[in-house]
């Protein structure tokens, strides 16, 4: 079993935890368009409170360990590896807890170059412990607005995973799919689901807008998030969001493979 010591190690040498390659800019970026409620960073999320800037970096530095002065404007951030690996284990936990009462679960990713790795172990492991790993909306069409405009993608999965990704992509079901922060993913796949009598997920798994969007419309979700990722934070602290683990999401896939292989042995769901 990869003990903590060894995990904390592999954060800081992967830079998924410690010095990180989220950009204080970025962060703060981050924070001004979420204050003033720009979709693009509420990502599926409809705040109870008024969050000002000042706001969001002092949550972030509870949360994430970044600087809370407001003074430090640039270089790289920075995430307190301790605070991952006590995520960690409050997201094991969750999913420890699924496994037994073998709960349907939903799993979904914004960033399928970089975690689909991580999220097809937890959906092979919740599968092989008797959890429905549900794949609702299969194939629909989702119209997602970005930067370059409106854009048409199609809901597809890889190994109980959902995500999104161009229509007439060849490989569909095998290879990754887009990049996205968008939270109408799962609001197409909870819609499926629902229009077809069920089941619901007891627990969605997921980051970005699977998070936001998921924990919005009341379903229990846990995820992860870097540090220009205030929404999540802000769900896990009013409530709507149970948990979020800190770290960098977007470094080399096979980084996280000792994050899964921890994760699944808290969880007690090593295969």
């Amino acid at each position: 079993m990869l003990g903590t010591g060894a995990l904390r190690a592999h954060l800081l040498a992967a830079r998924l935890a410690g010095t990180v390659a989220t950009s204080r800019e970025v962060s703060l970026r981050s924070y001004r368009l979420f204050a003033a409620r720009d979709p693009r960073v509420t990502i599926g999320l409809d705040p109870e409170r008024t969050w000002k800037q000042h706001d969001l970096i002092a949550l972030m530095a509870d949360r994430c360990g970044v600087s809370g002065d407001p003074r430090h404007t640039s270089g790289p951030d920075v995430i307190d590896p301790e605070r991952t690996l006590a995520a960690l284990d409050a997201f094991a936990e969750r999913l420890a807890e699924a496994a037994r009462n073998r709960s349907p679960v939903l799993l979904g990713t914004g960033h399928p170059h970089r975690l689909i790795g991580f999220y097809a172990a937890l959906a092979d492991a919740l599968s092989a412990a008797g959890c429905v790993v549900l794949t609702p909306a299969h194939g629909d069409r989702v119209d997602i607005t970005t930067r370059f405009g409106l854009r048409t993608y199609n809901l597809d999965y890889v190994r109980g995973v959902a995500l999104v990704r161009a229509p007439g992509v060849p490989g569909a079901g095998r290879g990754a799919g887009v990049h996205t922060h968008s939270p109408l993913p799962v609001r197409a796949a909870l819609a499926s689901a629902a229009d077809a009598g069920g089941p619901l997920p007891d627990l969605v798994v997921g980051d970005h807008g699977w998070v936001c969007g998921a924990g919005q419309l009341g379903f229990e979700a846990i995820g992860l998030g870097d540090t220009d990722d205030p929404a999540l934070f802000v769900g896990e602290a009013e409530g709507r969001v149970s948990v979020v683990v800190p770290l960098d999401d977007a470094v080399r896939s096979d980084y996280y493979r000792p994050l899964t292989r921890y994760v699944l042995n808290r969880a007690c769901l090593s295969q």
